[in-house]
């Protein structure tokens, strides 16, 4: 039975109930409206808010990237004072870029010939005779006044290794005033160096790529996105040694000790850890006797797959696919694979670990084990210079320890 209490306590009259019934409905129905229109306007907001967000992730992406892109195209135009003809726009393709470049190519720097570069035979003939103990080459495309100290530390260790060796660089801007000024503390010191204008007609004569190079001349060959002094270079440094023979290194390269004993060599960059086969090659560092047939296959391929819109397709790459097809089917050429240690031993990414200073003993241990594993069978560093340029040499780092034991006038180390 219910509590008669409790009852009585809520009797009220009829009245009163309706207008209360009513007002109820009055305010269920006016928060319904006032919920609706809340959820309208938060979602109408976090609608604005979301464009405006997506706005802004947009114009963050825009922001950082134009900067990217203006820095890389002031950095390309220091890499040659001389190229900018050779560099068509990045919106033209394909012939309209062919015949873009037409009226430019023949006047460029890189294909001009004059008294210097037909004097370029007689003065490599001259040059290495039977006091140099070992012929080495490099390239340098970039202006003269940016061959600082570090490329000049490449240069003092292969003196280091080399006391009677004899460097030539290929380099039309580096063959002037400006250039043997600054070689000139090397030769002071009785080092045989010389900067050299190549002559590309010359060297690509009677090989593979003397046609390709008359049709770029003539502007019928797209000579692509990337410098085309870049590309020549890495065709130079073929052609050079399969007309001379000898040694090229790159500019970045440190060498460690003589490479006197090595013979037709190219460098594995990587090598799968399982079959310890190599998986790409690179020609920062080539070994080659003059007319050994693996370079004329590297030209042939230069010639016939040239492709100037991929990085490292006419380098790197091309070394790797000529040795794969012919590793161990074509009899007669004779030339050796060396693994990683020997001129590759620090991967590009890895790189700045070598130009650090330790901070703690760990660190300190590792130094030193590096410098020990790098005194075994390595015959040089490559810097990988597109990595490491922007990086200092600090005291006390693998690369400070490296090159002071690896220089000769030792001077700037730790500034370059």
């Amino acid at each position: 039975m219910p509590d008669s209490r409790l009852v009585g306590r809520f009797k009220s009259p009829v009245v009163p109930t309706t207008i209360l019934s009513v007002l109820l409905i009055y305010f269920i129905f006016t928060d319904a409206m006032v919920s609706n229109f809340s959820l309208k306007l938060i979602a109408s907001n976090k609608k604005e808010e979301s464009d405006v967000f997506r706005g802004q992730k947009t114009e963050r992406r825009m922001k950082s990237v134009i900067p990217v892109i203006a820095r890389n195209s002031a950095q390309e135009e220091v890499v040659n004072e001389s190229r900018s003809s050779l560099i068509p726009p990045a919106n033209v393709r394909g012939g309209q870029r062919v015949a873009g470049s037409r009226p430019n190519l023949p006047e460029s720097e890189i294909f001009r010939s004059d008294k210097l570069t037909a004097r370029f035979h007689g003065r490599v003939l001259e040059f290495f005779n039977e006091k140099c103990e070992v012929q080495f080459f490099m390239t340098w495309i970039s202006p003269a006044e940016s061959f600082g100290s570090r490329e000049m530390l490449a240069v003092e260790s292969v003196f280091k290794a080399h006391a009677n060796g004899c460097l030539m660089i290929l380099s039309r801007t580096m063959d002037s005033e400006i250039g043997y000024r600054k070689l000139k503390p090397l030769l002071d010191h009785g080092f045989r160096v010389l900067a050299v204008a190549p002559d590309p007609t010359f060297l690509f004569k009677n090989t593979p790529a003397e046609g390709w190079f008359d049709e770029m001349k003539k502007g019928n060959k797209d000579p692509g996105g990337i410098p085309l002094a870049q590309n020549l270079s890495n065709l130079i440094r073929l052609a050079v040694l399969y007309k001379y023979g000898g040694i090229y290194i790159d500019t970045d390269f440190i060498v460690l000790k003589s490479l006197k004993g090595v013979k037709n060599s190219i460098g594995a960059q990587s090598m799968d850890v399982v079959s310890k086969n190599w998986t790409r090659l690179n020609n920062a560092v080539l070994v080659f006797d003059m007319n050994h047939p693996l370079l004329l296959k590297f030209i042939e391929e230069f010639a016939l797959n040239f492709n100037g819109d991929k990085w490292g397709y006419n380098g790197p790459y091309l070394v790797s696919r000529v040795v794969k097809r012919v590793e161990g089917m074509e009899p007669g050429y004779n030339f050796s694979i060396l693994p990683p240690m020997a001129f590759y031993p620090v991967d590009w990414h890895k790189i700045g670990g070598l130009f650090r200073m330790p901070k703690t003993p760990v660190e300190s241990r590792w130094v030193k084990a590096k410098l020990l594993q790098l005194s075994g069978m390595t015959y040089g560093v490559h810097l990988w210079n597109k990595q490491s340029s922007g990086l200092a040499i600090e005291e006390g780092s693998v690369m400070g320890r490296l090159i002071s034991e690896h220089c000769v006038i030792c001077q700037k180390i730790y500034s370059s």
